[in-house]
């Protein structure tokens, strides 16, 4: 067998072409390839979600969907080595403002960062709180959107290791639209109560006017008590029918103050509930009215303090005077006898007390002998009826009544030849019917 022998000049040679190809293999072969695109941006476009109809007088809050649907338009591949972070059609830095052109619409959100918007993706919900006014007509409103970005820009990579950033700033104005829907808007032109006190009824008479739009039908105008007011309804509904745009309805509600009302305004809520042009059931803003109270009528005993000796009789007089704002009519006092006071007739009739009147009561007093001198504190009340005939009671008023030791040389209040012509006359009496009942047996 014959062996071939290579010398160390030819292992050297061959150690260079394995290095060579290798290199050679490297530089043709590229490490990685990248696609550029060399066209697009961000494409806008603006859409309210869920309620955008609202009505004069509302707090509105406005959502809307903000989504991007830029297109890149030119692709090159196999460019470069380094993929861009952020395609020509990403939306970065992204801010979004709502404008409102009309006095009608106030918004009151500052515009909002939302970060980047990339092209083709869900997009972002951005929210504003707006005002309506109430003097709002009727009609479509177009709000400005104001989205202010910016974008990457098409640069031409010059190094295979090196990318340059750079971002061209945009602003872009979108239209929004929201609607202000007719409504029935009231306006009490008129309301008249009937005068009340404390724990009293009277009737409320109200004259409403439709300022709004729309066109009420099956309409009802209701009242409804403000929070913990005095002013309780009664009744409180009262069927209208149709309440057309301009027209004014007259209605009629019974309403009680509570006991415990002073002297002051309360308020109580009006509102329509009626059927719009949609045939749906709406209800109108409450309007808030004032009513005036009186505090409960209150009396007192304007006279001086009636005197009556012990172990005797006296017819005395309680002059009451109407101290309270309104009129009681029918009016009647009651006085409660004790201890060793008895009073025969204790009620008496005073009839109508305008405010500030007075009457005079009188009270069959007796005494027993056996009171103690002294002033006595007795308790009436006054019974009266108020301007609707409901029978009302007076809170208690302080009757006095000086008891005067019994008169010398009387006996239980009399004077003793008083009593002792009586006791003569009861002793002749006595004297001629017996005489008489003699004179009867001898006949016989």
């Amino acid at each position: 067998m014959a062996f071939t022998s290579f010398s160390s000049g030819n292992t050297s040679a061959a150690l260079a072409l394995i290095m060579l190809l290798v290199c050679g293999a490297a530089i043709v072969a590229p490490v990685s390839a990248a696609t550029k695109y060399l066209g697009g941006s961000p494409l806008f476009s603006a859409s309210v979600i869920g309620v955008n109809e609202f009505t004069p007088g509302q707090d509105a809050t406005i959502s809307i969907l903000v989504k991007n649907s830029g297109v890149n338009i030119m692709k090159q591949v196999d460019q470069g080595t380094i993929e861009a972070e952020d395609l020509p059609t990403t939306a970065k830095f992204v801010r979004i403002g709502l404008t409102s052109d009309s006095d009608a619409i106030v918004v009151k959100t500052d515009p909002q960062m939302v970060g980047d918007i990339p092209a083709n993706g869900n997009g972002v919900t951005v929210k504003f709180h707006a005002t309506i006014s109430t003097n709002a007509t009727t009609g479509e409103y177009q709000l400005p959107l104001e989205i202010g970005y910016e974008y990457p820009r098409i640069l031409q990579q010059e190094n295979a290791e090196i990318f340059e950033y750079a971002y061209n700033s945009a602003d872009d104005t979108l239209p929004v639209t929201i609607r202000i829907k007719p409504e029935v808007k009231i306006e009490v032109i008129e309301a008249v109560p009937d005068p009340l006190s404390a724990g009293t009824e009277g009737y409320l008479d109200l004259k409403i006017k439709n300022t709004g739009p729309e066109n009420g039908s099956m309409a009802s105008v209701k009242i409804i008590r403000s929070g913990n007011s005095a002013i309780i309804p009664t009744d409180s509904t009262v069927f209208i029918g149709d309440l057309p745009s301009g027209s004014v309805a007259e209605c009629r509600f019974k309403i009680a103050a509570s006991a415990d009302a002073t002297n002051q305004t309360y308020p109580v809520d009006v509102l329509v509930s009626y059927t719009n042009h949609e045939g749906t059931v709406v209800t109108s803003d409450p309007e808030t009215i004032g009513i005036p109270v009186n505090a409960k009528t209150s009396f007192s005993v304007i006279s001086p303090v009636a005197a009556v000796s012990a172990g005797s009789r006296s017819i005395i007089e309680v002059q009451y005077r109407n101290d309270g704002n309104l009129t009681a009519y029918a009016t009647q006092s009651k006085i409660s006898p004790h201890g060793a006071v008895t009073i025969s007739n204790n009620v008496a009739y005073l009839g109508d007390l305008q405010p500030g009147k007075s009457a005079t009561a009188r009270y069959d007093v007796q005494v027993d002998g056996s009171a103690d001198p002294a002033v006595y504190a007795f308790d009436s009340k006054l019974r009266f009826r108020d301007a609707l005939g409901n029978s009302q009671e007076s809170d208690t008023t302080i009757v006095n009544i000086q008891i005067l030791p019994a008169r010398a040389g009387t006996v239980a209040g009399l004077p003793v030849a008083v009593v002792v012509a009586g006791l003569i006359l009861v002793i002749v009496a006595a004297g001629i019917v017996l005489l008489a009942n003699r004179r009867r047996k001898r006949l016989q």
